[in-house]
Protein backbone atom coordinates (compact mmCIF):
# COMPACT_ATOMS: atom_id res chain seq x y z
CA UNK A 1 0.00 0.00 0.00
CA UNK A 2 0.99 3.55 -0.89
CA UNK A 3 -0.38 6.36 1.11
CA UNK A 4 0.64 9.85 0.82
CA UNK A 5 -0.68 13.24 2.39
CA UNK A 6 -0.24 16.89 1.40
CA UNK A 7 -1.19 20.37 3.56
CA UNK A 8 -1.90 22.55 0.90
CA UNK A 9 -0.78 26.64 1.91
CA UNK A 10 -2.76 29.25 2.41
CA UNK A 11 -5.47 30.05 1.60
CA UNK A 12 -6.41 26.56 0.99
CA UNK A 13 -4.89 26.17 4.58
CA UNK A 14 -8.12 27.57 6.04
CA UNK A 15 -10.31 25.35 4.37
CA UNK A 16 -8.72 21.55 3.68
CA UNK A 17 -6.82 19.70 6.11
CA UNK A 18 -4.66 17.77 3.78
CA UNK A 19 -4.90 15.79 0.25
CA UNK A 20 -4.48 12.38 0.46
CA UNK A 21 -3.45 9.92 -2.33
CA UNK A 22 -4.05 6.02 -2.12
CA UNK A 23 -2.97 2.87 -4.09
CA UNK A 24 -2.51 -0.76 -4.38
CA UNK A 25 -4.98 -1.21 -1.19
CA UNK A 26 -6.30 -5.21 -2.05
CA UNK A 27 -5.26 -6.75 1.40
CA UNK A 28 -9.11 -6.84 2.29
CA UNK A 29 -12.33 -6.03 0.60
CA UNK A 30 -14.26 -3.69 3.10
CA UNK A 31 -13.65 -0.76 5.36
CA UNK A 32 -15.45 0.61 7.97
CA UNK A 33 -15.37 4.47 7.71
CA UNK A 34 -15.95 6.12 10.64
CA UNK A 35 -17.43 9.55 11.65
CA UNK A 36 -14.91 12.66 11.11
CA UNK A 37 -17.34 15.24 11.30
CA UNK A 38 -16.10 16.62 8.18
CA UNK A 39 -16.51 16.22 4.24
CA UNK A 40 -14.29 14.30 1.75
CA UNK A 41 -13.93 14.53 -1.95
CA UNK A 42 -12.85 11.88 -3.56
CA UNK A 43 -11.98 10.65 -6.81
CA UNK A 44 -11.33 7.14 -8.14
CA UNK A 45 -8.35 7.41 -10.66
CA UNK A 46 -8.91 3.76 -11.57
CA UNK A 47 -12.28 3.31 -12.65
CA UNK A 48 -15.42 5.79 -12.86
CA UNK A 49 -17.45 4.84 -10.24
CA UNK A 50 -17.52 4.21 -6.34
CA UNK A 51 -19.64 2.05 -4.44
CA UNK A 52 -20.74 2.80 -0.96
CA UNK A 53 -22.91 0.09 1.35
CA UNK A 54 -25.63 0.12 4.35
CA UNK A 55 -24.23 -1.13 7.09
CA UNK A 56 -27.38 -1.95 8.65
CA UNK A 57 -29.14 -3.59 5.23
CA UNK A 58 -25.70 -4.27 3.48
CA UNK A 59 -27.61 -2.94 0.05
CA UNK A 60 -25.05 -0.59 -2.00
CA UNK A 61 -25.36 2.50 -4.22
CA UNK A 62 -22.60 2.91 -6.83
CA UNK A 63 -21.82 6.68 -7.46
CA UNK A 64 -19.46 7.91 -10.43
CA UNK A 65 -15.68 8.08 -9.76
CA UNK A 66 -15.69 11.53 -8.04
CA UNK A 67 -18.04 12.41 -5.33
CA UNK A 68 -18.34 14.35 -1.89
CA UNK A 69 -19.03 12.42 0.96
CA UNK A 70 -21.08 14.76 3.78
CA UNK A 71 -20.26 14.48 7.23
CA UNK A 72 -22.11 11.27 8.34
CA UNK A 73 -23.13 10.49 11.71
CA UNK A 74 -22.63 6.96 11.93
CA UNK A 75 -20.02 4.86 9.69
CA UNK A 76 -20.62 3.90 6.19
CA UNK A 77 -18.47 0.53 4.24
CA UNK A 78 -16.38 0.69 1.02
CA UNK A 79 -15.72 -1.99 -0.88
CA UNK A 80 -11.59 -1.69 -1.56
CA UNK A 81 -11.71 -2.62 -4.92
CA UNK A 82 -12.54 0.85 -5.83
CA UNK A 83 -9.65 2.35 -4.45
CA UNK A 84 -6.57 0.60 -6.32
CA UNK A 85 -6.00 4.32 -7.38
CA UNK A 86 -7.99 7.15 -5.26
CA UNK A 87 -7.17 10.57 -4.14
CA UNK A 88 -9.16 12.90 -1.93
CA UNK A 89 -9.71 15.97 -0.18
CA UNK A 90 -10.35 16.10 3.37
CA UNK A 91 -12.22 19.09 4.78
CA UNK A 92 -11.32 20.92 8.15
CA UNK A 93 -15.00 21.35 9.81
CA UNK A 94 -17.00 23.69 8.22
CA UNK A 95 -14.32 24.20 5.30
CA UNK A 96 -16.36 22.91 2.31
CA UNK A 97 -18.96 25.47 2.06
CA UNK A 98 -17.34 27.25 -0.03
CA UNK A 99 -16.44 24.51 -2.19
CA UNK A 100 -20.27 23.54 -2.70
CA UNK A 101 -23.17 24.94 -4.30
CA UNK A 102 -25.04 23.56 -1.69
CA UNK A 103 -24.89 24.47 2.33
CA UNK A 104 -23.16 21.19 4.05
CA UNK A 105 -26.05 20.57 5.95
CA UNK A 106 -28.16 19.07 2.78
CA UNK A 107 -25.24 16.26 2.41
CA UNK A 108 -25.19 15.10 5.75
CA UNK A 109 -25.11 11.07 5.73
CA UNK A 110 -25.21 11.02 1.81
CA UNK A 111 -22.73 10.81 -1.03
CA UNK A 112 -23.31 13.03 -4.16
CA UNK A 113 -21.60 13.12 -7.04
CA UNK A 114 -19.55 15.82 -7.67
CA UNK A 115 -21.48 16.74 -11.12
CA UNK A 116 -23.81 17.42 -9.53
CA UNK A 117 -22.01 20.69 -7.81
CA UNK A 118 -19.54 21.45 -9.70
CA UNK A 119 -21.17 20.15 -13.30
CA UNK A 120 -18.70 19.67 -16.53
CA UNK A 121 -15.67 20.74 -14.03
CA UNK A 122 -16.08 17.63 -12.07
CA UNK A 123 -15.29 15.20 -15.33
CA UNK A 124 -12.61 17.68 -16.24
CA UNK A 125 -10.94 17.76 -13.02
CA UNK A 126 -11.09 13.93 -12.67
CA UNK A 127 -9.57 14.02 -16.51
CA UNK A 128 -6.84 15.55 -15.29
CA UNK A 129 -6.46 13.67 -12.44
CA UNK A 130 -6.26 10.48 -14.23
CA UNK A 131 -3.70 11.69 -16.48
CA UNK A 132 -1.04 13.05 -13.85
CA UNK A 133 1.95 11.26 -13.65
CA UNK A 134 2.63 11.13 -9.97
CA UNK A 135 0.94 11.95 -6.42
CA UNK A 136 2.66 15.81 -6.35
CA UNK A 137 1.22 15.87 -10.32
CA UNK A 138 -2.09 15.06 -8.86
CA UNK A 139 -1.92 17.29 -5.17
CA UNK A 140 -1.48 20.47 -7.68
CA UNK A 141 -4.38 19.17 -9.87
CA UNK A 142 -6.64 19.35 -6.98
CA UNK A 143 -4.70 22.65 -5.67
CA UNK A 144 -5.53 24.10 -8.91
CA UNK A 145 -9.31 23.12 -8.82
CA UNK A 146 -10.25 24.41 -5.59
CA UNK A 147 -8.60 27.66 -6.48
CA UNK A 148 -11.02 27.86 -9.05
CA UNK A 149 -14.10 27.41 -7.16
CA UNK A 150 -12.91 29.85 -4.22
CA UNK A 151 -15.47 32.74 -3.88
CA UNK A 152 -13.97 36.19 -3.42
CA UNK A 153 -16.14 36.48 -0.35
CA UNK A 154 -16.47 33.77 2.08
CA UNK A 155 -19.83 32.78 2.89
CA UNK A 156 -19.00 31.16 6.22
CA UNK A 157 -20.61 32.85 9.33
CA UNK A 158 -18.01 33.76 12.09
CA UNK A 159 -19.57 32.37 14.82
CA UNK A 160 -18.72 28.82 13.27
CA UNK A 161 -15.16 29.32 13.41
CA UNK A 162 -15.11 30.78 17.24
CA UNK A 163 -17.70 27.58 17.63
CA UNK A 164 -15.25 24.74 16.59
CA UNK A 165 -12.44 25.57 18.47
CA UNK A 166 -14.76 25.83 21.82
CA UNK A 167 -15.71 22.52 21.10
CA UNK A 168 -12.58 21.29 21.02
CA UNK A 169 -12.54 21.72 24.34
CA UNK A 170 -13.16 18.98 26.74
CA UNK A 171 -16.63 19.71 28.16
CA UNK A 172 -17.73 22.36 26.33
CA UNK A 173 -21.94 22.31 26.15
CA UNK A 174 -23.67 23.83 23.24
CA UNK A 175 -25.40 26.26 25.55
CA UNK A 176 -22.14 27.58 26.65
CA UNK A 177 -21.05 28.47 23.04
CA UNK A 178 -24.19 29.66 21.72
CA UNK A 179 -23.91 32.46 24.56
CA UNK A 180 -20.39 32.70 23.83
CA UNK A 181 -20.83 33.47 20.20
CA UNK A 182 -23.64 35.46 21.00
CA UNK A 183 -26.31 33.67 19.07
CA UNK A 184 -29.43 32.11 20.60
CA UNK A 185 -29.14 28.84 21.17
CA UNK A 186 -31.88 27.95 18.33
CA UNK A 187 -30.23 29.69 15.81
CA UNK A 188 -26.55 28.75 16.45
CA UNK A 189 -27.95 25.45 16.06
CA UNK A 190 -29.03 26.44 12.86
CA UNK A 191 -26.11 28.17 11.06
CA UNK A 192 -23.49 25.71 12.71
CA UNK A 193 -25.61 22.56 10.65
CA UNK A 194 -25.88 24.39 7.63
CA UNK A 195 -22.04 25.62 7.49
CA UNK A 196 -20.49 22.06 8.86
CA UNK A 197 -23.12 19.35 7.97
CA UNK A 198 -24.00 18.10 11.54
CA UNK A 199 -25.01 19.49 15.05
CA UNK A 200 -22.70 20.69 17.38
CA UNK A 201 -23.74 18.01 19.31
CA UNK A 202 -23.14 15.36 17.14
CA UNK A 203 -19.53 17.08 16.58
CA UNK A 204 -18.70 17.51 19.74
CA UNK A 205 -19.50 13.19 20.10
CA UNK A 206 -17.17 12.87 17.15
CA UNK A 207 -14.25 14.81 18.53
CA UNK A 208 -14.59 13.11 22.07
CA UNK A 209 -14.75 9.43 20.59
CA UNK A 210 -11.93 10.48 17.94
CA UNK A 211 -9.61 11.36 21.26
CA UNK A 212 -10.42 8.36 22.74
CA UNK A 213 -9.70 6.35 20.01
CA UNK A 214 -6.22 7.82 19.60
CA UNK A 215 -5.69 6.76 23.31
CA UNK A 216 -6.87 3.91 22.99
CA UNK A 217 -4.50 2.91 20.15
CA UNK A 218 -1.63 4.40 22.53
CA UNK A 219 -1.87 1.58 24.97
CA UNK A 220 -1.38 -2.15 24.47
CA UNK A 221 -3.97 -2.71 27.43
CA UNK A 222 -6.62 0.51 27.47
CA UNK A 223 -7.96 1.05 30.79
CA UNK A 224 -11.41 1.88 29.83
CA UNK A 225 -13.15 3.57 32.43
CA UNK A 226 -9.95 5.85 33.34
CA UNK A 227 -10.17 6.94 29.29
CA UNK A 228 -13.58 7.72 29.35
CA UNK A 229 -13.36 9.70 32.09
CA UNK A 230 -10.42 11.63 30.76
CA UNK A 231 -11.92 11.97 27.24
CA UNK A 232 -15.61 13.12 28.95
CA UNK A 233 -17.84 10.47 29.46
CA UNK A 234 -19.89 9.56 32.19
CA UNK A 235 -18.93 6.55 32.30
CA UNK A 236 -17.42 3.41 30.73
CA UNK A 237 -20.79 2.08 29.34
CA UNK A 238 -21.40 5.87 28.30
CA UNK A 239 -17.84 5.20 26.22
CA UNK A 240 -19.37 2.10 24.82
CA UNK A 241 -22.08 3.29 23.61
CA UNK A 242 -20.34 6.18 20.99
CA UNK A 243 -17.89 3.70 19.82
CA UNK A 244 -20.50 1.59 19.07
CA UNK A 245 -22.64 3.80 17.13
CA UNK A 246 -19.83 5.32 15.37
CA UNK A 247 -17.84 2.08 14.19
CA UNK A 248 -20.22 -1.03 14.63
CA UNK A 249 -17.27 -2.97 16.72
CA UNK A 250 -16.49 -3.04 20.84
CA UNK A 251 -13.87 -0.62 22.26
CA UNK A 252 -11.47 -4.22 22.67
CA UNK A 253 -11.30 -3.79 18.80
CA UNK A 254 -10.08 -0.40 19.15
CA UNK A 255 -6.95 -0.70 20.39
CA UNK A 256 -3.74 -1.49 19.08
CA UNK A 257 -4.29 -5.02 17.49
CA UNK A 258 -7.04 -3.46 15.48
CA UNK A 259 -6.46 -3.13 11.49
CA UNK A 260 -6.52 0.85 10.67
CA UNK A 261 -5.48 1.19 7.00
CA UNK A 262 -5.50 5.33 7.20
CA UNK A 263 -7.02 7.65 9.30
CA UNK A 264 -10.56 7.01 10.24
CA UNK A 265 -10.67 3.41 7.83
CA UNK A 266 -10.80 0.46 10.14
CA UNK A 267 -10.56 -3.23 8.00
CA UNK A 268 -13.02 -5.60 7.91
CA UNK A 269 -12.78 -9.44 7.68
CA UNK A 270 -13.59 -10.62 4.08
CA UNK A 271 -17.12 -11.67 3.19
CA UNK A 272 -20.17 -11.05 4.03
CA UNK A 273 -21.58 -7.30 1.94
CA UNK A 274 -19.50 -7.49 -1.04
CA UNK A 275 -21.10 -9.07 -4.04
CA UNK A 276 -19.51 -9.81 -7.72
CA UNK A 277 -18.81 -7.50 -10.09
CA UNK A 278 -21.23 -6.98 -12.73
Amino acid sequence: MQYRTYRPGPPLSDFVAYMWALRDLAVHSQERIVPSGTLELVVNLNEDGLRIYDPRSGAWRRYSGAVVSGAYRRYFVIDTRDHASIVGVHFKAGGALPFLNTPPGELADRHVDLEMLWGQAALVLRERLCTAATSSDRFAVLEDALRSHLPTVRPDHPAVAIALGQLAQPGTTVGEVAANVGLSRRRFIEVFTAQVGITPKRLSRVLRFQRASVLARRSPAPDWARLAVVCGYFDQSHLIHDVHEFTGISPAHLGPASEQVKELHLALPDGGQIPPRR
